[in-house]
């Protein structure tokens, strides 16, 4: 079902590291056209001539998602480029764990920054077009921890689960528009996630449970893969997955 994917514009947010340079690597290899993004201009620089250096085709757009001109300038600067945009991968997240009792505020506003707004800004800006053309396919990273509450992990827990809600208020809104929607829910990943914690006590807990159980970012690129691969009439609702060994 490869062909499914193969010419496919793909814009994919946070493809710096981890999940998204994972997904991009392999969407890449697979045919699509990859528009990264991510604030680290020279990572995504470097990827994008990694991939077209082996025959791909991949663009960088350095964007904070939390500027909702600079992801409006993304979703613009694709359009213009390719002439469409056929799936947005909603993939840039932050994770700080800490107590509600730490009063970590600064945090706080950043994962709902990034993890919430960054996810609206993207379905706003790449709406409209997809709307015009039709089809399209928007893909929102949430978490086990969209399904799981954790002590620590009250903000980040929320923020996922507010992505999950979101993507099925999306999934029943634009069905008269023949778009399709995912929801990807990892587990415990290998990527720098677990690095911008500050609280000393989550960020040793999460670090060794992470060195114990984490997974490498390829299954998460394959899962993304199956969704957008399917017909165009089956629609890939949500996928949930963990390291085997994960019992939360």
């Amino acid at each position: 079902m490869n062909e499914n994917i193969k010419g496919k514009v793909i814009i994919i947010t946070g493809a710096s590291s981890g999940l998204g340079e994972a997904a991009a690597t392999h969407l890449s290899g697979l045919g699509a056209t990859v528009v990264l993004a991510a604030r680290r201009s020279a990572r995504i620089e470097n990827l994008a001539k990694a991939i077209t250096d082996k025959g791909g085709n991949a663009l960088a757009v350095t964007t904070d998602v939390t500027d909702k001109v600079q992801v409006q300038h993304l979703v613009d600067t694709t359009v213009d480029t390719f002439g469409r945009v056929d799936v947005l991968i909603n993939n840039a997240g932050l994770m700080q764990q800490s107590p509600l009792d730490s009063g970590k505020l600064e945090e706080w506003d950043n994962m709902i920054d990034i993890n919430i707004k960054g996810v609206l800004y993207g379905i706003a800006a790449v709406l409209p077009q997809m709307q015009q053309q039709k089809s399209g396919h928007i893909i929102n990273v949430s978490s086990v921890a969209g399904h799981k509450i954790t002590p620590a992990g009250s903000v980040y827990c929320a923020t996922k689960h507010a992505v999950r809600a979101i993507s099925e208020g999306l999934r029943q809104e634009v069905k008269p528009y023949n778009l399709r929607t995912t929801i990807i829910s990892p587990g415990a990943v290998d990527t720098e996630l677990p690095n911008h914690i500050t609280h000393e006590a989550s960020a040793e807990g999460i670090q060794g449970f992470y060195q114990h159980y984490a997974i490498p970012a390829e299954p998460f690129a394959r899962a993304v893969a199956y969704a957008i691969e399917q017909p165009e009439e089956v629609d890939i609702n949500e996928v949930l997955f963990r390291p085997t060994a994960q019992a939360l």
